[in-house]
């Protein structure tokens, strides 16, 4: 089977990365051969339709299913009409995550988990970051920490069934909030400097 799985880097000893639309590399892998090829993503740093673009790409190479930390809504519809699967939240290195698939560790999802604009960073409407409540971004281009009603993001695990998967999946979650803390802290720092001058 061919599937598709988003990556911080191009190897199988590589992390799964959290945003589907703009995950720096998907690795398609044929699950019997473990053969692969590592694809940078082209829609990146797309300013829009980031998972709309990157959901044909899915479907340009034959993929039958995609593993993921998350999906947003236009993602979703692309793979609903092109017959692919989804599975979220996915993560943890790639080679595992891979033999968790083919073990059938994961439940496929025909639902998007996340909000459109997931992972670009700035907000929906006319808020950046968290500003009025319906900032979808904390910085660095993940976007995770804030829904539209200004409620936190369920982070619940939602790939995995062992107890292992569900604590990689958890520890994962918390690694990319510290990252998002760490970025809000030098924002704000930023921020405080141009005032002071």
């Amino acid at each position: 089977m061919k599937i598709a799985i988003t990556t911080t880097g191009p190897s199988l000893d590589d992390q799964v990365e959290a945003r589907f639309g703009r995950s720096p590399y998907y690795l398609f892998i044929d699950t019997e051969t473990m053969e692969f090829e590592a694809v940078q993503n082209p829609n990146v740093a797309a300013g829009g339709g980031a998972g709309i673009q990157s959901g044909q790409l899915m479907s340009e190479y034959g993929v039958q299913c995609v593993l993921t930390g998350n999906c947003g809504p236009n993602a979703s519809q692309v793979f609903g009409a092109a017959g692919i699967q989804v599975i979220v939240g996915v993560s943890g290195m790639v080679r595992q995550a891979v033999e968790q698939f083919k073990a059938g560790a994961f439940t496929a999802s025909n639902q998007p988990n996340v909000a459109s604009h997931f992972g670009m960073g700035g907000g929906m409407g006319g808020g950046r970051g968290m500003g009025g409540g319906r900032g979808m971004g904390m910085g660095g281009g993940r976007g995770m920490g804030m829904g539209q009603s200004g409620a936190p993001v369920n982070f619940a695990p939602q790939g995995t069934t062992t107890k292992e998967g569900k604590l990689a999946e958890l520890k994962d979650q918390a690694r990319i909030l510290q990252e998002q803390l760490k970025q809000l802290e030098q924002q704000i720092s930023s921020v405080d400097k141009k005032k002071d001058k």
